[in-house]
């Protein structure tokens, strides 16, 4: 579930109250909705109290908002996967780091191209980024509103940013690695991947 950031901190915190009777239902919270003018910080105690409960962290930051927003979800809200963070290319140590600490970003080309973020899919980092070691990973964001499931999303970069098979392979495994799976079902899904690979 997501707290909406362009409402208040009262807001998430009531949304959290509903949530926590259902804590053995809900894996994890994320911040969602603009980013423009909703930075990280406004949510800290939020945050503080769902990490208190045991969910699993998430965050939308460095979309349409700037790398420092991915610094401050993970410093201050202390998530432990971003979404998009197309900014962190912005960045030089942010990238260094999001590399060097294996933070996966859930990246949506489709819709980047819908909100502007980028002008063209065959702008899109994801091929630098998966060249340069992210753990980028390829998703559908609401697709009924910006249109493209995940494999129409994953066509889509394949041909506009012309990614081979080992590109397409490591955003699989990048996807298994930055899932809230068991680690026990990690393990059998990349085991998968890897026998596909032998094989095709």
């Amino acid at each position: 579930m997501c707290f909406l950031r362009h409402l208040d901190e009262d807001s998430a915190e009531r949304t959290l109250d509903l949530a926590l009777p259902h804590r053995d239902r809900i894996v994890g919270v994320g911040l969602d909705s603009g980013e423009r003018g909703n930075p990280p910080e406004k949510f800290a105690r939020v945050f503080d109290r769902a990490r208190a409960a045991g969910f699993r962290l998430v965050a939308h930051a460095g979309e349409e908002g700037p790398a420092e927003y991915v610094r401050s979800a993970l410093d201050v809200l202390g998530v432990e996967r971003i979404d998009h963070g197309n900014a962190v290319m912005d960045d030089p140590d942010l990238l260094e780091r999001v590399v060097r600490e294996r933070v996966p970003l859930t990246l949506c080309p489709l819709s980047n191209t819908a909100l502007r973020v980028v002008d063209d899919l065959s702008r899109h980092p994801l091929r630098d980024m998966l060249d340069r070691g992210v753990v980028a990973t390829v998703n559908s964001d609401d697709p009924a509103y910006f249109g493209g499931y995940v494999t129409q999303n994953l066509i889509g970069v394949r041909d506009a940013l012309h990614l081979d098979r080992d590109h397409l392979l490591q955003v699989a495994r990048n996807g298994v690695t930055g899932s809230f799976a068991s680690e026990a079902r990690k393990r059998e899904l990349l085991d998968e991947i890897e026998a596909y690979a032998a094989r095709a």
